[in-house]
């Protein structure tokens, strides 16, 4: 029996970069025309899209990029991994990424409420950079006083620094392909 991955399709993603004229990394076929580099807003995946004549987009604009009537957006050229965005889309990556998570807060938030030990010696809230054991139990007695509400709840009620910048940074280890497990991005 094979085993199937399940195929997902992003969409909204947000803009990083937009070139006016080049030649993108996923198809050396189409140059001189206008395309994006994209983030995907639900499994952070890292698109290349082909721009519809006469459309400018802008940096953290939210397009379009699902099957039916895209306005924006011509087609998608491909997956791109995270060392094939230009230098300006690596710039914005991480506030994009920032501003993705403040949008889909509550998900993030019930990451926090929910997370489970992976293995019997590392829990999940351990892969996130800056929590150690100390912040875990944090957490975790924390949310079994109450479940927490919002990303502030969670910073004001355990001490940890910026949950928004300590997701952010995981979810750019993944995109980069450093990770054994992922959380939050689509595995490659």
């Amino acid at each position: 029996m094979v085993m199937r991955r399940e195929k997902r399709y992003e969409e909204y993603a947000w803009v990083l970069d937009f070139i006016v004229r080049g030649t993108p990394r996923s198809k050396s076929r189409i140059r001189g025309r206008p395309f994006a580099q994209v983030i995907g807003e639900n499994f952070f995946t890292l698109l290349e899209v082909s721009v519809r004549e006469g459309v400018i987009l802008s940096v953290f604009e939210r397009v379009f990029v699902g099957k039916d009537n895209r306005e924006k957006i011509d087609h998608i050229l491909g997956r791109i991994g995270y060392k094939d965005l230009t230098f300006s889309a690596k710039v914005e990556l991480p506030r994009v990424i920032e501003y993705i998570i403040l949008h889909r807060e509550r998900e993030f938030v019930d990451f926090f409420n929910k997370a489970h030990p992976i293995t019997p010696r590392m829990h999940s809230l351990e892969l996130l950079p800056g929590i150690g054991k100390k912040y875990m139990w944090a957490i975790i007695n924390e949310r079994e006083k109450k479940p927490f509400e919002s990303l502030k709840d969670v910073q004001e009620r355990t001490g940890i620094p910026s949950p928004v910048k300590l997701l952010a940074k995981r979810i750019i280890e993944e995109l980069m392909g450093e990770s054994k497990y992922y959380l939050f991005v689509r595995m490659p």
